[in-house]
């Protein structure tokens, strides 16, 4: 008997892709896209060669080289073992278990998280996973995207099937427009600076409301990636024009009048009216403004007109004392106004932030001026795509003549598997998703901002109101 009732966004994906459900134990769910990176996949491939097991499907699985590449010139060699080991163990594993894999050299490289939607493999209506927890990037498509352990990688590719408890869905509605200036780092910080860091937890959360639906692709990934930095499961946004209109045209996903039943099919992928949420959040988006984090979890945020925070101020002492630790390690004095806060790199990159859009607002910011002469800044395009687009478009001449230095693609400086990593107490404004102590290198100091943030600190040595540039 058809079920009729009201579901939301994730219902609808969910109960499509159920293999087998039973009471009390986690339901099994058929995966449509398995992507896969050096970092968490070796262990995976050799379970599979011990129990003499196949890759259930080739063609729903690539692999890509991002945590660990250099972002130097290609015709350097990867001079850190552990990172040439793990990359050459992927390329055999590749090769044997017949995946298709996008190695360093590769004109489609780059972060596994870039690459699958601008190939136009991330489809509204499917699941997703990859056994990196920013899987939630996908999720701006209308898709349930999560990431995964190295034994579900295993499972994942011996059967093409993941075990799931069923999560709880949260809404987190943004009314009305964002104001001007306002990106959507900026409202991904805002959202996880009012609900903390596990406000989420155990929940899928649908991103719905104005602020949100005004957003690009591009922005829309960007809130969607940080989700997991709320807690979240997954996070997602329901398919739109906008949607459809970034994966026309793009080589994986349908062509021709395929493509228009597809977006038939995908316009009916939006929460029904009198669907229930778990819980529900509403945050009036004209109180956004641009955030910087200022200790040593995403949650720990103020707005670009505020201070650092007193630990005096704090509501319990358990934040108290998160708030000492904090400002020990990030070396800041309590009252101080963020915009006083001088700094020494600028790295603008990652799954969050390194797609076109972000790239070209960092050389709308910096055109004809000049990096601080206190401060290394640094441009690492989030694909090879990205990178030969910013080109034809000289986006990279605009930044290097400002003073930055532009790379290649990968994770670089988003964590400290590469050679971009920071030195003990340099203090760096980066568009990562992560401020973990020791996350961009031991000692470091991270404080994420937008693209725009990170370019105009670039310039004027410390952090200052794009607002008012």
């Amino acid at each position: 008997m058809k079920d009729n009732s009201p579901k939301t966004l994730f219902e609808k994906i969910w109960e499509p892709h159920v293999v087998k459900e039973a009471v009390g134990e986690p339901t099994i769910l058929y995966v449509d896209l398995h992507l896969v990176h050096e970092v968490t996949s070796p262990q995976a491939f050799e379970g599979l060669r011990l129990a003499g097991r196949k890759v259930r499907r080739q063609d729903l699985t690539m692999a890509t080289m991002d945590h660990n590449t250099p972002t130097w010139d290609l015709s350097l060699p990867v001079e850190d073992p552990i990172a040439k080991e793990q990359l050459d163990v992927l390329a055999q594993n590749c090769d044997e278990f017949g995946i298709e894999l996008y190695d360093r050299f590769s004109p489609l490289q780059g972060i596994v998280h870039i690459i699958a939607p601008e190939q136009g493999r991330t489809q509204p209506g499917t699941i997703i996973v990859c056994g990196d927890s920013h899987t939630s990037t996908h999720g701006a498509f209308g898709a349930f995207a999560l990431g995964i352990g190295t034994s579900e990688v295993e499972h994942v590719l011996a059967t093409q099937t993941i075990r799931q408890k069923k999560p709880l869905t949260m809404e987190i509605n943004l009314d009305g427009p964002a104001p001007s200036g306002v990106s959507a780092k900026d409202i991904i910080l805002g959202i996880i600076g009012r609900i903390g860091v596990s406000g989420a937890s155990g929940h899928v959360i649908e991103y719905t409301g104005q602020a949100i639906t005004d957003l690009s692709m591009e922005g829309r990934m960007t809130v969607c990636n940080m989700s997991i930095e709320a807690g979240a499961r997954a996070g997602m946004v329901a398919p739109d024009p906008i949607t459809f209109d970034y994966l026309r045209g793009r080589a994986y996903a349908p062509h021709d009048s395929e493509f228009e039943m597809a977006i038939k099919e995908w316009s009916g992928l939006k929460s029904d009216p009198g669907s229930e949420y778990d819980s529900r959040i509403v945050i009036d988006a004209k109180e956004l403004e641009p955030f910087v984090t200022w200790g040593t979890n995403p949650g720990m945020v103020v707005p670009i007109t505020g201070k650092v925070p007193n630990p005096n101020d704090a509501l319990t002492q358990l934040d108290k004392d998160s708030w000492q630790r904090a400002l020990q390690y990030m070396d800041l004095t309590p009252d101080v106004p963020i915009t006083a806060v001088k700094i020494d790199r600028v790295f603008i990159g990652s799954c969050t932030n390194s797609r076109i859009e972000d790239l070209r607002a960092a050389a709308h910011i910096v055109e004809g001026k000049k990096v601080s002469n206190e401060v290394y800044a640094m441009v690492v395009p989030g694909s090879a795509a990205v990178k030969k687009q910013a080109e034809e478009e000289g986006i990279d001449k605009i930044l290097i003549d400002a003073g930055f230095d532009w790379r290649i693609a990968g994770c670089s400086m988003c964590l400290g598997m590469n050679p971009d990593i920071l030195q003990p107490n340099e203090r760096c404004a980066s568009t990562s998703n992560r401020n973990f102590e020791g996350r961009q290198g031991k000692g470091g100091r991270t404080h994420l901002v937008s693209p725009q943030m990170a370019a105009a600190a670039a310039i004027d040595g410390h952090f200052v109101d794009i607002r008012t540039w």
